[in-house]
């Protein structure tokens, strides 16, 4: 049953790709990313909810101090977001003209993250307890930058859409009970979204090194900073259930990289 449940969720995701046509959100650079993308959710929906909950979160964040505590931290961020930025028409021009903002929260949570329109947000922890470098910083928000351009939330919402639009059509052709429709869905998360969202992650590892190397950081730096989340790390779940590649495939795939990017980053020392 679990079987015929996964075929029937994957074969109608993809009908589901068959009848919209997939498209890419950007160029393919130096480092070749050029999977096409299911794309639902328009994108003014995607940057109406992201600004929305940046907002919010600034909004509380302040109401409770820990907004953009440190200064000469937000403007050692900010720095580092610039030149970032100042390439990231490699990929798409219009990234260019987004509304960009850099805040910082204090808190010891190893986190940052990059919101659809360029709303860049570090916790203070992640640079202060690994010791980051500004090579390491720039890894990081490359990788976050690269899910914004890629518009990876507006393709997991629209992934998302489709698998459930897909189980409720297979409940209603197959007369499935709620305990087989709750199977699906598990079948639905582990077979397509999870693997989805690992792919996702490549991505932004590949063109995250791309603009950090254009920028004049050292690539090598994204290696040493997963060596560092690595060892901070209590803990990982298997690869296969994680939405995030695992740190030694992930170290080992950027590895793979260097002959790429390490020759942008030479050009760009220049």
């Amino acid at each position: 049953m679990k079987k015929l449940l996964t075929t029937t969720v994957m074969a109608a995701s993809i009908s589901a790709l068959t009848l919209t046509g997939c498209s890419s959100t950007t160029n393919t650079g130096a480092v070749g990313v050029d999977r096409q993308q299911l794309l639902l959710v328009s994108s003014e929906q995607v940057l109406q909810l992201s600004a929305q909950s940046y907002a919010q979160t600034l909004q509380e964040a302040n109401a409770k101090g820990v907004l953009n505590t440190n200064q000469a931290q937000v403007n050692r961020l900010k720095t580092i977001a610039n030149r970032l930025i100042g390439q990231v028409g490699v990929y798409r021009p219009d990234a260019a003209q987004w509304d960009w903002e850099v805040h910082t929260i204090k808190s010891d949570q190893l986190n940052a993250f990059v919101m659809p329109g360029g709303k860049i947000m570090f916790y203070s922890g992640i640079i202060d307890r690994l010791n980051l470098t500004d090579d390491e910083i720039a890894a990081i928000m490359g990788h976050e930058i690269s899910h914004a351009l890629r518009e990876h939330s507006r393709e997991r919402m629209s992934r998302e859409y489709a698998t459930q639009t897909s189980i409720g059509l297979a409940a209603s052709i197959f007369g499935l009970s709620q305990g087989q429709a709750q199977i699906a869905n598990v079948a639905g998360d582990l077979g397509l979204s999870r693997p989805h969202s690992r792919t996702q992650e490549s991505e932004a590892d590949q063109i995250g090194l791309e603009l950090m190397a254009r920028a004049g950081y050292n690539p090598q730096a994204a290696i040493s900073l997963w060596q560092k989340m690595q060892n901070a790390s209590e803990g990982e779940p298997p690869q296969f259930l994680s939405t995030h590649p695992s740190s030694s495939s992930r170290i080992s795939d950027m590895q793979s990289l260097m002959p790429k990017v390490m020759p942008l980053y030479q050009q760009s020392r220049r």
